[in-house]
């Protein structure tokens, strides 16, 4: 939770060499959310890495399991797998990757996530500090003082990074990967996170003094920024997020004589023309800036007795993307559609129940062809009286559903390929598999408790390959490809009392 109150702004700039632009940017000032992204890959290729990687950190930060330091880990591991995944299904997008720097403020700290050469500056009490460490040969010995700043930025190599997100596979805790660090986020202090757009060309200090200069007006700082950048040659994309605390300020000139008569007045002629200049750097490269996003403001639609829409597919035919449907307190016996872009959740977890629907025995939940939806906080629940033969069916879906729980289905979820993220659910004493996933996919399964199911408790098969990691797997068989490391599910993943794995019948080979 971020208690300092916050002022902040970003933008982006394709600068003015390129014609498009691969970076992004993301500012979620109420979870304190704040993340710079830079595409590699060139044309459709960069931009669609860095689409990816917003889309999926996004998606993990917004769900607050775990520490801090555990959501931007697996938040950064997620975008890396599934660029890397969209990379080898399309040969338009092969070496398509990103770097990025992402900063998550909660209590009067920042924990910041980095793989890159992008950057994050704290400025505080007239000075400025880089935080993250290049993961690039100039800016390693940048670093390492064995180059100045200003050499560092000629450098011919300037643009070489060892460390991306999205030329291969990773896990969490991959050695040499993610760079994780909590800093102290005083109320007196501001973060710069950028693109190299804006490093490479900018001085730290000119960066220091534009914070300063516009202090309590951010988006004038981040203005003033890419403003600079472009003045420099404006070879690169250029993003810049900056976040100041509320009591952020320019610092006072100490030890400053009194000015009067004319010194006060060239001081002060002085200080309007820097100004003006300012402004008409600004002006003139209003044009190159992109144009702000249409807005369409997400709505929140009660479903349930009483509520203006009686059933969830009423309210799910009325959503559109954004939106959140919030289901009341109750049991419900209809067949649920997801829908792309929509959140649908029980308003109180656990409240509201999904039963079989009249003259069907299931799926509860089915999603075809979904892409950015998520579902949680539903019991589902079968008996003799109402069985389900599948509890969840996701279908070349990108969904994520966590809270949710799965009593006697038949299968408890079942995964037809797409990139389903499975989180913090239970599922248990279902008369065939727990989680069952089928055909090549990368499903990510975290936190989730999984009981006492007849048949395994996941079972993946026909080339699946799940991303397992802090399951609780209790009194059921594991069924996983033939190669997996099995050291590495048990030190990752909690098998209490778990039969002994065995190796899916149709498994797919790792490529």
């Amino acid at each position: 939770m971020v208690k300092t109150k916050l002022r902040c702004a970003g933008a982006s700039d394709p600068g003015r060499v390129r014609h498009n632009n691969e970076d992004a940017f993301l500012m979620d000032a109420e979870r304190g959310i704040f993340l710079v992204v830079d595409g590699i890959g060139g044309q459709a290729a960069g931009e669609k890495a860095a689409e990816i990687a917003l889309d999926r950190v996004r998606a993990r930060l917004e769900r607050q399991t775990g520490t801090a330091e555990q959501r931007v880990r697996e938040a950064i591991t997620m975008a890396n797998n599934e660029i890397f995944k969209a990379a080898q299904g399309n040969v338009e997008w092969r070496g398509m990757a990103c770097v990025l720097t992402v900063a998550v403020l909660e209590n009067g700290s920042a924990v910041v996530g980095h793989v890159g050469d992008s950057r994050l500056y704290q400025i505080r009490g007239a000075e400025i500090r880089k935080i993250t460490h290049d993961h690039s040969p100039v800016g390693e010995r940048e670093d390492n003082r064995e180059l100045s700043e200003a050499d560092a930025m000629r450098h011919p190599r300037r643009n070489e990074v060892f460390r991306d997100v999205g030329s291969e596979e990773h896990s969490p805790d991959d050695a040499n990967f993610i760079e994780v660090q909590r800093i102290p986020f005083e109320p007196d202090s501001a973060l710069v996170l950028c693109s190299d757009g804006l490093s490479d060309l900018v001085p730290s200090a000119e960066i220091r003094d534009a914070v300063e200069r516009n202090a309590a007006n951010p988006e004038a700082a981040v203005g003033a920024l890419i403003a600079a950048a472009n003045s420099a040659g404006g070879k690169d994309n250029v993003t810049v997020v900056l976040v100041e605390g509320e009591h952020f300020t320019a610092p006072a000139v100490l030890g400053a004589p009194e000015k009067s008569g004319s010194s006060f007045i060239i001081g002060a002629a002085m200080f309007a023309l820097g100004f003006l200049i300012a402004l008409a750097a600004a002006w003139f490269s209003r044009g190159l800036w992109q144009p702000a996003p249409v807005v369409i403001a997400p709505r929140v639609l009660a479903a349930g007795p009483g509520a203006p829409l009686s059933s969830i597919a009423a309210a799910m035919e009325e959503a559109r993307a954004g939106d959140t449907v919030e289901v009341l307190a109750g049991e419900y016996r209809e067949q649920v559609r997801l829908k792309s872009g929509v959140n649908l959740r029980s308003r109180v977890p656990r409240d509201a129940s999904l039963r079989a629907a009249p003259m069907s025995n299931g799926p509860a939940v089915i999603a075809e062809g979904v892409k950015r939806a998520r579902i949680g906080g539903f019991r589902i629940l079968a008996d003799p009286q109402m069985p389900l033969s599948v509890g969840i069916r996701l279908v070349d879906s990108e969904v994520e559903v966590e809270d949710m729980e799965v009593d006697h289905a038949g299968v408890g979820i079942e995964i037809h390929g797409g990139n389903a993220t499975l989180a913090g659910n239970a599922v248990h004493d279902c008369s065939s598999e727990g989680v069952l996933i089928l055909g090549a996919g990368t499903p990510w399964l975290s936190h989730n408790s999984i009981q006492r199911n007849k048949g395994a408790g996941i079972a993946a098969r026909d080339g699946a390959r799940p991303a397992l990691i802090g399951n609780v797997i209790e009194k059921n068989s594991l069924e996983l490809p033939a190669g997996t490391d099995m050291a590495l599910i048990r030190e990752r993943n909690f098998l209490l009392d778990a039969v002994a794995p065995r190796a899916a019948s149709k498994a797919g080979g790792k490529k």
